[in-house]
C-alpha cells in the first residue's frame, strides 16, 4: 500500500532536518535557553544576596533604567566608544593598512601584519594592562612627550573614554585589516590599472573604484566590529574600571556594577537585555544596507 503524498512529504522533511537536529538542540539548550531565562529575570526583583524568593515586577526595572542618569550616561559613552573605536578607528585604520600593504614590499607586509595581528591575539586582560602602562601618569606616552618637551597629562583621568577607545583600536584593527586585505585581493588588477592609465589619482581610484567594489565587505566588517565593540568589558575594566567616576563606564560595566557589585541581578539583567537590543538594532541597520545593494 502506497503512503499518502502528505506523509511522504513529511518523511522527506524529517529526513532533511535530521542532520541539523543536533545543532538545533544545542542552540536551544545553550543559547535560546539562557536568553529566555535572562528575559524572565529582567522582569523580577531578583537579588544576589539577602533574598529568599524573587517577585515579578513587570517593566519596573526598565522604567528605573530610563530614569537613571547613570544608565543614560552609560548608553551615551557606549555609543561614543563604539563610534570612535569601531566605526571610525578600526574600520578606517584597517582599510588604510590593507591598502598600503597592497603596494608594500614583502618584508614590510610581513612585519606590519605580525605586529598588528599580535595585538589582536593578545588576551584582553593582557592588552588592557599594556595600554594602562602606556597611558598612566608615569607611563610610556608621557615619557615620550616629556622627552620631546611636549605637555603631558594623566590621560586615564582627563580623557578616559578616548584612552580606552584608542586601546580598542590598537587591539582590534587586525580583524578589519585581514577582511579588507582579502577583499582588495579580489579586485581585478585590470580595472585599477586601466584607471591609473586614464590618469585617475590614488584617492579617485579609492573612492570611485575600490570602495564601491568592496562595499559588501565594508558592511560585514562594520557589523561584526560594532557587535564586538558593544560587548567590550575586560579592556575597559583593567584600564579604568569605568572611572574616574563613571566617565568611561559603558553599558557592560554598568550592567556588571548593578548585577554583581550592588547585587541587583534583576536590574542588571534588564540592562543586559537593553544592550542586546542595541546590538540587534545595529545588526538590522547593517543587514538592511547590505540587502539594498545592487
Amino acid at each position: 500500500m502506497t503512503a499518502p503524498p502528505g506523509h511522504r512529504r513529511l518523511a522527506r522533511s524529517l529526513a532533511r532536518a535530521l542532520p541539523v537536529s543536533p545543532a538545533v538542540v544545542l542552540l536551544l539548550l545553550f543559547l535560546a535557553g539562557p536568553i529566555g531565562y535572562c528575559a524572565y529575570i529582567a522582569f523580577t526583583d531578583l537579588q544576589l544576596t539577602g533574598q529568599a524568593h524573587e517577585s515579578f515586577v513587570g517593566f519596573e526595572n526598565f522604567r528605573t533604567a530610563f530614569g537613571d542618569e547613570d544608565f543614560i550616561n552609560a548608553v551615551w559613552l557606549t555609543l561614543v566608544f563604539t563610534f570612535l573605536s569601531s566605526i571610525v578607528g578600526q574600520n578606517t585604520l584597517g582599510l588604510a593598512l590593507a591598502a598600503l600593504m597592497q603596494r608594500a614590499s614583502k618584508t614590510v607586509r610581513t612585519i606590519t601584519g605580525a605586529v598588528v595581528v599580535t595585538a589582536w591575539v593578545l588576551p584582553e586582560v593582557v592588552a588592557g594592562f599594556l595600554l594602562y602602562a602606556f597611558f598612566r601618569r608615569d607611563g610610556t606616552l608621557n615619557a615620550v612627550l616629556d622627552f620631546l618637551q611636549l605637555p603631558s597629562q594623566n590621560w586615564l583621568y582627563t580623557l578616559p573614554i578616548l584612552a580606552v577607545s584608542f586601546a580598542n583600536v590598537w587591539r582590534g584593527t587586525a580583524f578589519s585589516m585581514l577582511v579588507y586585505s582579502a577583499a582588495l585581493n579580489e579586485i581585478p588588477k585590470e580595472i585599477t590599472e586601466a584607471a591609473e592609465v586614464d590618469g585617475a589619482s590614488g584617492w579617485r581610484r579609492m573612492w570611485h573604484i575600490t570602495l564601491p567594489m568592496i562595499r559588501r565587505s565594508i558592511g560585514t566588517n562594520l557589523m561584526l566590529n560594532t557587535l564586538q565593540t558593544l560587548s567590550v568589558f575586560g579592556l575597559i575594566w583593567v584600564m579604568t574600571r569605568g572611572g574616574p567616576g563613571n566617565r568611561s563606564q559603558t553599558l557592560p560595566l554598568f550592567m556588571y556594577e548593578q548585577a554583581f557589585q550592588k547585587s541587583m541581578i534583576g536590574y542588571g539583567t534588564a540592562v543586559a537585555l537593553l544592550l542586546l537590543l542595541v546590538g540587534s538594532l545595529f545588526s538590522l541597520v547593517y543587514m538592511r544596507l547590505l540587502r539594498t545593494e545592487v
